[in-house]
């Protein structure tokens, strides 16, 4: 690129955001404004920054669907302007929110680029300054005059991955996420190394952005465990309004194949009601069929989730849930790899 690629640094809350007072030891909220100068180093990348931020920063516990909203409304109204987007979030609910955004997001050609950090910002030891300046140099990165990404990724202790495959592992370690389905799109060491043949590659670059900004909330979580009373499962799948249900099962998803448990989640499949079937397990996929504990479940219509991650699939059930699709069609898209979030086999 002849001029320097215009980034945007959306902050909506979340510990990276914070910085000490000294005399009080209360942390409050840092002014994105001023990022530039209390993190020199910036001045180094070859871009422009500018940055917005929410009125009010919230904590990654508190964040829902409006703010999913928010956050693409954001990207929206500045998609043409900038070349590049950086959203800081708590990391908590970062796979969540990451994964929502990359549905939301419909014919991206630019890269959008979630992080945040263990430590606020202001700490001796923070891990906040090279996640985002590596973030950063990430969205503006470009080949050949166009950007290396062009999809919602999410950029964590030198492992830049795709965001819709990722799962918080650990509060404590700079290392906070994984992919373990799916390997890191780039690798940050002496030098910034791309795994390009991993990375999603726009089909048709002249597709207008569009933003898929109705998600239906009405769903739950539902992990299995042995023992679990049928009485529990019954008055989860009465909730008033359920729409939707990820199943988290054993292994290559196995379920308990006893008559009242199947018998529940048929009655439910048949009142309309969505269920997926997700893996309680890191890594690995679902195998609809493989034993017959998990055959009666594809017997009755239980979705196959392969190998996506339950914040992705929760997230892909939000989004499908609101375009209006037949029982087939539904079935037939969440099966289907629509933005990289699972292995189409």
């Amino acid at each position: 690129m002849t001029n320097k690629p215009n980034i945007l640094l959306i902050y909506t809350g979340g510990t990276i955001g914070m910085i000490k007072d000294y005399k009080t030891n209360a942390l409050r909220a840092f002014d994105f404004s001023q990022i530039v100068e209390k993190i020199p180093e910036l001045q180094q990348l070859n871009c422009k920054i500018t940055s917005i931020s929410f009125d009010e920063p919230i904590d990654s516990s508190n964040m829902n669907t409006k703010f999913y909203k928010d956050i693409a409304e954001i990207i929206e109204s500045n998609y043409k302007k900038f070349d590049g987007f950086v959203v800081l979030t708590g990391s908590d609910t970062m796979s969540y929110t990451s994964s929502a955004i990359s549905f939301m997001l419909e014919n991206l050609t630019k890269p959008i680029i979630f992080s945040g950090s263990q430590l606020p910002i202001g700490d001796l030891r923070t891990d906040a300054k090279e996640n985002l300046i590596t973030s950063i140099e990430v969205a503006s990165a470009h080949k050949n005059g166009t950007p290396i990404i062009s999809e919602v990724c999410l950029y964590f202790e030198y492992k830049l991955y795709r965001a819709n495959r990722t799962t918080k592992i650990s509060s404590e370690q700079f290392e906070a996420f994984t992919s373990l389905n799916f390997s890191p799109l780039a690798i940050s060491g002496v030098h910034l190394k791309f795994n390009e043949e991993l990375l999603y590659q726009p089909k048709n670059k002249q597709k207008n952005l569009i933003v898929r900004k109705n998600l239906v909330n009405e769903v739950v979580i539902l992990k299995l465990f042995p023992g679990i009373s049928n009485l529990v499962v019954e008055s989860i799948l009465s909730i008033p309004n359920l729409k939707g249900i990820v199943l988290e099962t054993y292994g290559s998803g196995n379920a308990p194949n006893s008559e009242n448990f199947i018998t529940t989640l048929k009655n439910a499949i048949d009142q309309g009601i969505k269920i997926v079937n997700v893996t309680q397990c890191k890594s690995g996929s679902v195998m609809m069929g493989h034993y017959d504990t998990s055959l009666m479940l594809k017997n009755i219509g239980v979705i196959d989730g392969k190998d996506i991650t339950t914040e992705s699939a929760i997230a892909k059930l939000m989004y499908l849930l609101s375009q209006d699709l037949s029982v087939e069609d539904f079935t037939m898209f969440f099966e289907k790899s629509l933005r990289g979030e699972l292995t189409d086999i």
